[in-house]
């Protein structure tokens, strides 16, 4: 197989009031309450045409403050090793993330959203629409994850802090 590279490029920038990666929701999910915006950059403002039609959207990003890559991981919901493509974890080979936030409004190039799970200024390489009618899947079968009780991983993804310590 070729393996040639990819050069993508950041189309805009995610604000958010997260700074601090283990002080940040982990999954939209987790994020309710949590507001930010895209503020894409102006050449590519003329493709954000009909986009307010949509409640929710994907964001693709590239984790810009990941650690280096890791193949086997402990996700936040486990203390037990996973390979990274069974995660969301951002140590990923290509550094790419995703996540479904809801499209509050648009204001010329500036997205306004709610569920932000992004750290600020993490450089946004694309955006689609989230649409029921393609998007939504009803699984019988979540991996590992099935193991996980919903009030740990509520707890766990919202990171809880009380003055400054995560709350086990």
């Amino acid at each position: 197989m070729n393996r040639a590279e990819i050069t993508l490029h950041p189309i805009g920038v995610i604000h958010s009031e997260h700074v601090v990666a283990r002080q940040t929701p982990i999954q939209p999910v987790y994020a309710k309450g949590c507001r930010g915006w895209v503020e894409l950059f102006p050449e590519y403002a003329d493709g954000l045409h009909d986009l307010e039609g949509f409640s929710h959207i994907y964001l693709l990003f590239h984790f810009n403050q990941a650690g280096p890559v890791q193949l086997i991981v402990k996700p936040f919901l486990q203390d037990t090793a996973r390979g990274v493509f069974s995660t969301r974890a951002p140590c990923r080979p290509n550094g790419i993330g995703l996540s479904i936030v809801e499209l509050v409004g648009r204001e010329g190039n500036v997205l306004l959203l709610e569920g932000v799970d992004i750290l600020d200024g993490t450089p946004l390489l694309d955006i689609k629409p989230y649409t029921a009618k393609f998007d939504r899947i009803e699984t019988s079968r979540n991996g590992w994850q099935d193991e996980v009780e919903e009030e740990t991983a509520h707890r766990l993804g919202r990171r809880e802090y009380k003055n400054g310590d995560r709350l086990a």
